[in-house]
C-alpha cells in the first residue's frame, strides 16, 4: 500500500481449524485490530492466510512488532516491502532492499527464496530466485552469494496482485486467539507460578479472571498492588483481566484455632478452591486454573491435591503440574512476569504455616477437622465482601 509501511503477520495453529478456521481467522483479526488501535492510522486486513499491516512510515516498527507478537494466534511477523508482480519491478525492489541492508547492516553474503503462491504469474519459484539473485549481484557489486550460510536471506513471496520482500520472521507467541475457549477463573497468588499457569491458559484461547487471596493485616496492601502489576503485564497479552480479592483471614483463624496445625496448610487450600468455584459459577468461568506444580510444596503432593479437589465440582486446569521449577522460572522472565514475581511482599499462603504440615492428608480426617466450625456464613461473607479491578494494558 503506497506511503505505508507493510507488515506480514503469520498465523500457525488457526491455519489447522479446518471449517472451524474462518471463525479463528475473525477472532484474530479483532484481537489484532484492538491491540494496534492505540497507535492510530493503522489497517489490518485478511489476505489469503495471512494478515497483513499497513501502518504509518513514521511509526516506530519495533514498537508495533512488539506488541502484536504479543497477540495470541499470531506465529510470526515480517516487516515487508511489497511491489508490483512484475519481475523488472521485483528485480529493481530487491536490489534497492539490500543496498538498504549493506548500508544499515554492512552484510556482505546473501541468498533468494522465491515462492510463487499466484500460478499465473509466468516465473516460476526456482527461476525468480535465480534471476532476483543476479540482479541483486549485479546491483550490489560488494555482495556474494552463500546459499549455506547466508547474513540475509532475502525472501521473495509472489501472491496475487502483488509481490512481497523481506529478510527475517520476528516470532509470535502462537496459541489461539482469546475468547475462542471459553472462560477460566486464575487463583493467583501474586508468586511465580500462577501468572505462568494464567499466560499458558490464555495462550490456549481461553478469557482468564483471576481471583486472590489476603489475610490484611498480615498481608500488606503492597502485596495485592503486586497482584495488579502481575495482571498488568499478562493484559498486554490476554487484554483486560478482573481480579477478585477476596479476604481469607476469618477462615484462617477459625482453622488455626479449632483444627490440627498440620492441617492448616491443606485445610486453607480446601477454602480457597471452595471460594474460587463459588466465584467462578457467578462471574460464568467454567473451570480453575492454578499454578500447582507436583511435588513443589505441602499442598502439591499427590495426595494433597486428590484432597483439595474433592472441594470442589469444577474441572482444576493445572498447565504447569508437570514442569521443572527452572522451567517455569523461564517462562516467568520469557513472558515479564518473574521480576514482579520476586518482590518480597508475603501473601496470605505464608500466615499461619505450620512446622510440619501433613504431605499425606486423609480426605476422612480432613473433612472432621472443617466439621469443628462453622464456616458457611464464613466462606459467603468472604465473596460479598470482595473488592474487584478492572485491569487494563498500559498504552
Amino acid at each position: 500500500m503506497e506511503g505505508k509501511a507493510t507488515y506480514i503477520v503469520r498465523y500457525g495453529e488457526v491455519a489447522l481449524k479446518g471449517k472451524n478456521k474462518p471463525y479463528f481467522e475473525r477472532m484474530l483479526m479483532e484481537r489484532i485490530k484492538k491491540v494496534v488501535k492505540e497507535f492510530g492510522d493503522v489497517q489490518v486486513q485478511r489476505e489469503d492466510g495471512l494478515v497483513m499491516m499497513y501502518a504509518p512510515l513514521d511509526l516506530p516498527e519495533d514498537k508495533l512488532v512488539t506488541r502484536v507478537s504479543k497477540v495470541f494466534g499470531v506465529d510470526s511477523i515480517s516487516p515487508a516491502v511489497e511491489v508490483v508482480p512484475n519481475i523488472d519491478e521485483i528485480q529493481k525492489a530487491a536490489v534497492a532492499f539490500m543496498l538498504d541492508r549493506i548500508e544499515r547492516k554492512g552484510i556482505k553474503t546473501f541468498k533468494v527464496e522465491a515462492k510463487r503462491g499466484d500460478k499465473s504469474f509466468p516465473v516460476e519459484s526456482p527461476q525468480i530466485a535465480k534471476t532476483v539473485g543476479a540482479a541483486v549481484l549485479k546491483g550490489c557489486k560488494v555482495l556474494k552469494v552463500d546459499v549455506h550460510d547466508p547474513e540475509c536471506l532475502l525472501f521473495v513471496h509472489v501472491r496475487k496482485g502483488k509481490c512481497l520482500l523481506y529478510d527475517h520472521k520476528i516470532s509470535g507467541c502462537g496459541g489461539l486467539p482469546p475468547g475462542t475457549n471459553g472462560r477460566g477463573l486464575v487463583l493467583l497468588s501474586g508468586g511465580i507460578d500462577s501468572p505462568v499457569a494464567a499466560w499458558m491458559m490464555a495462550k490456549r484461547g481461553m478469557i482468564i479472571e483471576g481471583i486472590h487471596y489476603h489475610s490484611y493485616p498480615y498481608t500488606s496492601q503492597r502485596a495485592w498492588e503486586k497482584v495488579q502489576d502481575l495482571a498488568r503485564i499478562l493484559t498486554e497479552y490476554c487484554g483486560r483481566m478482573k481480579i477478585h480479592s477476596i479476604n481469607l483471614l476469618p477462615i484462617q483463624e477459625q482453622i488455626v484455632e479449632h483444627c490440627p496445625e498440620e492441617m492448616t496448610t491443606i485445610l486453607v487450600r480446601r477454602f480457597m478452591m471452595r471460594i474460587a468455584e463459588r466465584m467462578a459459577k457467578q462471574v460464568n468461568c467454567s473451570m480453575l486454573i492454578t499454578g500447582e506444580n507436583l511435588g513443589q510444596v505441602a499442598s502439591q503432593t499427590a495426595d494433597s491435591l486428590v484432597v483439595t479437589d474433592a472441594t470442589v465440582q469444577m474441572p482444576v486446569m493445572r498447565p504447569l503440574i508437570a514442569m521443572d521449577k527452572w522451567e517455569i522460572i523461564e517462562k516467568a522472565q520469557e513472558i515479564g512476569t518473574f521480576e514482579t514475581s520476586i518482590q518480597p511482599f508475603e501473601d496470605c499462603c505464608t500466615v499461619f504455616l505450620p512446622k510440619h504440615p501433613t504431605t499425606k492428608p486423609k480426605l476422612d480426617r480432613i473433612l472432621e477437622a472443617e466439621s469443628r466450625f462453622d464456616w458457611e456464613d464464613l466462606v459467603q461473607q468472604a465473596i460479598d465482601n470482595r473488592e474487584t479491578v478492572m485491569i487494563t494494558p498500559e498504552v
